[in-house]
């Protein structure tokens, strides 16, 4: 792969991925970290990874998925030997819709949440998920369904329980 055919392939699947892992993690400054080491990794092995009947795009997502992973075991670790302060975010504040969905997202187990991911962000069908996971059609089939049945629950809720705030 060129340069020129790598930065096309870069500016088309970056903004995807990075909302991909977003839903994942949710945190966007940590999903956009981690699809860029994601991408010089692959630009390392870009006559390997990026060639042939390979799925570029889902070796990056899979890259990036367990670069947030282990982020996300040190910094849990790390908290857990600190127990301090947290330094306050900079960030614009999401709409309570974003909040509730992510929030919900992060009620589920991993394997349900990343097939819901796969599945309703990415597009991605039964058979590319069980291919992409490693498990068989029907395990992905069941996650998706429990997984859209435990979102129902958790985002219902929220709604037919609305905070203080609300009802004032």
């Amino acid at each position: 792969m060129t340069e020129d055919e790598f930065d096309v392939f870069y500016t088309a699947a970056y903004p995807r991925l990075v909302g991909q892992l977003y839903a994942l993690t949710g945190d966007h400054a940590e999903a956009q970290d981690v699809v860029q080491e994601a991408f010089v990794r692959a630009w390392d092995r870009r006559a390997s990874v990026l060639t042939g009947d390979r799925a570029p795009e889902a070796w990056l997502r899979t890259v990036a998925h367990r670069l947030a992973m282990s982020r996300w075991r040190r910094a849990r670790h790390w908290w857990e030997l600190v127990r301090g302060e947290s330094a306050p975010r900079l960030v614009p504040e999401p709409s309570p819709d974003h909040v509730a969905l992510v929030a919900a997202l992060r009620q589920l187990p991993e394997t349900q949440r990343t097939a819901i991911v796969l599945h309703h962000l990415c597009d991605l069908s039964v058979e590319q998920i069980a291919a992409e996971t490693g498990t068989a059609s029907g395990t992905v089939k069941a996650r998706l369904a429990r997984g859209r049945s435990a979102l129902a629950g958790y985002l219902t809720s929220e709604e037919t329980h609305p905070t203080e705030e609300a009802r004032v």
